[in-house]
């Protein structure tokens, strides 16, 4: 007696789970060009060249120089690479009657960034989870209060700060900029780790009281581990926005602790004789430098922080 014959869905060769769920996930490719995804294209192209443009003409002009500057167009490519403008912006463009270059200002900047992102993180993720999981007496009204103050502009709390860290003694000191970092960014902060921390499972929590763990011991050991996205993207958000920083830092600094977005400020506006504008545009493009880092290296681990849960809630 012969076997039975296959039937077609038996000869069908099955597709793989991983290639399944990688088109799943991006998606099928388009078989043609519609005017909607033509349009789309040109639009980004537009947009693109309108903010890379600006970006292109500092780094061409600080390659070039001040001779060829003046007698060049602003779009046109360096003759001949000239880097004394990027060496002069780093170590001897003046600041009033100081030409140390923006150089002091980097590592102020530094000395100001890695206390107040250790601190306003550390602040906000303790927050976050205490409101998230251990139902404080008072929580929602706490958690609007700091909401009103992530919303709030902050220069209408400058001058009230100014007078209480000048009664403290601290005003004009290391310790006051970062101080004020941390109560800027502790809003923010706490909103983004409330929001990540009430999508885990509550399961994993009421586990972890039930085996007789504390509020630090669940945190450190429990909570802490999951929260690898979550942290990655505060980091971002802070390195950014403490780096990116003017006004704090010119009011609350003080004169030897000046950041470097400050000490770019000072660099351009003083001027003996002629306007040095490659150097204006390499000490521009080296304030910058720290932000973009961050962004080419850590970009995509922004955006899987995001998925993972941190505009949830």
């Amino acid at each position: 007696m012969s076997s039975p014959r296959p039937t077609v869905a038996a000869a069908a060769p099955l597709e793989r789970p991983a290639n399944r769920q990688k088109s799943v996930e991006r998606g099928r490719k388009p078989k043609r060009l519609t005017p909607g995804r033509i349009g789309l294209y040109a639009f980004i192209a537009v947009a693109a060249a309108f903010f890379l443009l600006p970006a292109v003409i500092m780094i061409f002009t600080s390659l070039k120089s001040m001779d060829e500057i003046r007698d060049g167009s602003i779009f046109a490519l360096p003759q001949h690479l000239d880097f004394s403008a990027w060496i002069a912006a780093w170590s001897t463009a003046c600041t009033g009657l100081s030409c140390d270059g923006i150089r002091v200002g980097f590592w102020n900047s530094i000395k100001i960034l890695v206390p107040s992102v250790v601190l306003s993180i550390a602040a906000g993720s303790i927050l976050g989870y205490a409101l998230s999981f251990w139902r404080v007496r008072g929580a929602n009204v706490l958690f609007a209060i700091l909401l009103l103050g992530a919303f709030l502009p902050y220069q209408i709390f400058i001058y009230p700060m100014v007078r209480g860290f000048s009664l403290l003694g601290i005003y004009n000191s290391l310790a006051c900029i970062v101080t004020i970092h941390v109560i800027f960014g502790l809003p923010v902060m706490t909103l983004i780790f409330r929001n990540f921390y009430a999508g885990l499972p509550q399961e994993l929590f009421n586990a972890a009281r039930v085996d007789g763990g504390g509020f630090w011991r669940i945190f450190l050991y429990v909570i802490l581990p999951m929260s690898t996205p979550i942290l990655i993207v505060a980091a971002i958000l802070q390195i950014t926005g403490i780096w990116n920083d003017f006004i704090l830092g010119l009011v609350f600094a003080g004169r030897e602790n000046l950041p470097m977005t400050v000490q770019l400020n000072n660099v351009v506006n003083t001027t003996y004789g002629e306007r040095t504008y490659n150097m204006n545009m390499a000490a521009t493009i080296l304030t910058a430098a720290v932000p973009l880092v961050v962004y080419f290296v850590s970009g995509r681990w922004f955006v899987r922080g995001i998925a993972a849960g941190a505009v949830k809630g």
